[in-house]
């Protein structure tokens, strides 16, 4: 993928200009299409040269070598640039070369992901490694430099420290620092975090916050410590103050905020004028969110609710490409541009019929084809869980007096327990269950409750968390101590259990976090297990997201980590963690 600018050789570069002299024939042709030219804003009628991943020409010639040249005849069709998600967490149950390839087939053909999983599960010299192996999928595959963990680690030191953030920030796949969820340290004066951010400044690298619901002063400070990108805006108010403070925008469609068609009715009422400064996302979605695809569904919201159709396709392509610095060799089509292409029936019509990415086909009139340079994870490092310890009945002892309240999702707030935890079940008259948070390497444990997660589930265990360690929440003690056993034979995943079954198990076998197989198969298996959950009596959308941020600081009001129970708002520790 593209370092330092550019990606091909001299040698290879002179061959480019050789093509147009007739000299080399062309890979592909695409003749006769209408393809949307993102500096003009227009629909212009053209043939399109490919040579092997590059485009080397846009015009109305075709080439003098057409002799085992593809030749594709696009009479009819629209051309668009390849899409791109500028905000993906490749980590949600599916792996990020999985869900690639899944967004590809529907156009998305560039993702911006971030690099959290990487640091909790591999060490820098395999997690480079593993990054320069993305680059050789025909999906260009980037990254952030996180400044934090979002949570409460008890080693945080050892992952983030000067020297690990900034050869991230130097590592030419990655193109932005952060997102910044630890903010409120930096207002509060942590002078590495902005030493942090001013080296991303200086590399020409944006910084990303993460600011929800920030006042129009905080707003003002974070822009003048660095950061320069925001996509938590909820209401078209926010997207307009953070623009006209000179803020990179995001607007998202997600599985817990799809706060995109809203949005949008509200910039197309106030009548905006210009949407150069905005992009789209879908903010790292839960898999059945993504059924239909990613910025194909962004672009069609945007065409519905009214933003002009070459803005529509701007956000999701040339804006992105501007913002992180890469316009040179992604988000438009034209010579010199990676051949990222979406092939649509209609310009109206986002979704696309066939897809070029680095001009190979990965979906071609309607047909998803296959390509090889398969991720070897276990080469990697990210190999299934193994553990040398066991749950035992004194592991589930519980005293602490507060539990953790969902109010929806993600959002908890305190409660004071009143049921009596010493039983070996929990009775169904009340929602509380047991939530257990254990390290994955067996050293310490937080006992406490929650409530609104379950009214009479056994047990459900997850090695899918925030940082990787086991959650379990259940009714019953004996089907947690079953979902154990169990989660450990898989080698990580989710186990649902209830009167001594296991009726539903998810393995996890990448690192403990992360699905080994098609994502057709993944999003079948998280919809039963939904199905599931809300059969048991969960109450809210998206339960894979509620036992993701049971840890995550960023949120308020309570969380439980590795640290113990912390009101995230005072930033103290309620109830320390047990060590084992």
């Amino acid at each position: 993928m593209v370092e330092n600018g550019y990606h091909w050789r001299n040698r290879e570069l002179r061959e480019h200009v050789a093509v147009i002299d007739g000299k080399v024939a062309p890979t592909k042709v695409l003749t006769n299409g209408i393809y949307l030219n993102v500096y003009t804003k227009q629909w212009l009628k053209a043939n399109i040269w490919i040579l092997k991943d590059r485009i080397v020409y846009v015009g109305g010639k075709l080439p003098d070598q057409t002799k085992e040249v593809e030749l594709v005849d696009c009479a009819g069709r629209y051309l668009v640039p390849g899409y791109i998600e500028p905000h993906a967490h490749p980590f949600q149950l599916y792996n990020p070369e999985e869900l690639a390839k899944h967004a590809a087939k529907f156009g998305t053909t560039t993702l911006v992901n971030d690099n959290l999983m990487w640091l909790f599960l591999l060490n820098k010299k395999k997690a480079f490694s593993l990054v320069e192996e993305f680059n050789k999928l025909p999906i260009s595959m980037f990254w952030w430099a996180r400044f934090d963990s979002q949570t409460a680690l008890q080693d945080e030191e050892e992952i983030f420290n000067s020297e690990t953030v900034l050869s991230w920030l130097e590592n030419p796949s990655v193109v932005q620092g952060g997102e910044l969820t630890a903010w409120p340290r930096l207002l509060r004066g942590d002078d590495r975090l902005l030493y942090w951010i001013q080296e991303a400044n200086r590399l020409g690298k944006p910084v990303e916050g993460h600011l929800p619901g920030a006042s129009e002063g905080t707003l003002n400070k974070m822009k003048l410590l660095g950061v320069t990108a925001d996509h938590e805006s909820m209401t078209a108010e926010e997207v307009m103050t953070r623009l006209r403070l000179g803020f990179q925008v995001g607007l998202r469609y997600s599985s817990i905020r799809p706060d995109l068609p809203e949005v949008l009715e509200g910039l197309v009422s106030e009548g905006i004028n210009s949407y150069e400064n905005l992009t789209m996302n879908t903010d790292g979605s839960t898999p059945a969110f993504y059924e239909k695809g990613l910025m194909n569904v962004c672009v069609a919201i945007a065409i519905e609710k009214g933003v002009p159709l070459a803005d529509a396709y701007q956000m999701a392509s040339y804006n992105v490409a501007k913002h992180f610095g890469f316009a040179g060799e992604l988000g438009g089509i034209a010579p010199g541009k990676i051949a990222h292409i979406n092939i649509l029936d209609d310009k109206v019509n986002p979704h696309p019929v066939s897809v070029l990415a680095s001009g190979k086909w990965i979906k071609k009139d309607q047909v998803t084809q296959s390509f090889n340079n398969p991720i070897d994870w276990h080469k990697h490092g990210v190999v299934p869980l193994t553990f040398d310890w066991t749950l035992t009945e004194s592991d589930l002892q519980f005293s602490i007096p507060i539990g953790l309240d969902l109010e929806n999702d993600v959002i908890i707030k305190p409660y004071a327990i009143k049921t009596d935890v010493t039983l070996e079940q929990i009775p169904e008259i009340n929602s509380d269950a047991f939530l257990l948070l254990i390290d994955r390497n067996g050293k310490w444990r937080v006992n406490t409750t929650i409530r609104g997660f379950t009214k009479k589930l056994g047990a459900i265990a997850s090695t899918y968390s925030t940082t990787g360690d086991i959650v379990f929440i259940g009714k019953n003690k004996q089907d947690i101590l079953i979902a154990s056993t169990r989660l450990q034979q898989l080698g990580g995943g989710i186990v649902v259990v209830h009167e001594g079954e296991i009726i539903f198990e998810l393995p996890l076998p990448l690192g403990g976090i992360m699905f080994d197989g098609k994502m057709d198969d993944l999003i079948a298996k998280e919809k039963e297990l939904k199905r599931i959950l809300k059969d048991y009596g969960y109450a809210y959308s998206d339960p894979v997201y509620t036992i993701l941020f049971l840890s995550a600081t960023h949120l308020p009001y309570i969380r439980i980590t590795q640290r113990g129970i912390i009101d995230v708002k005072k930033r103290e520790v309620l109830f320390p963690a047990i060590m084992r």
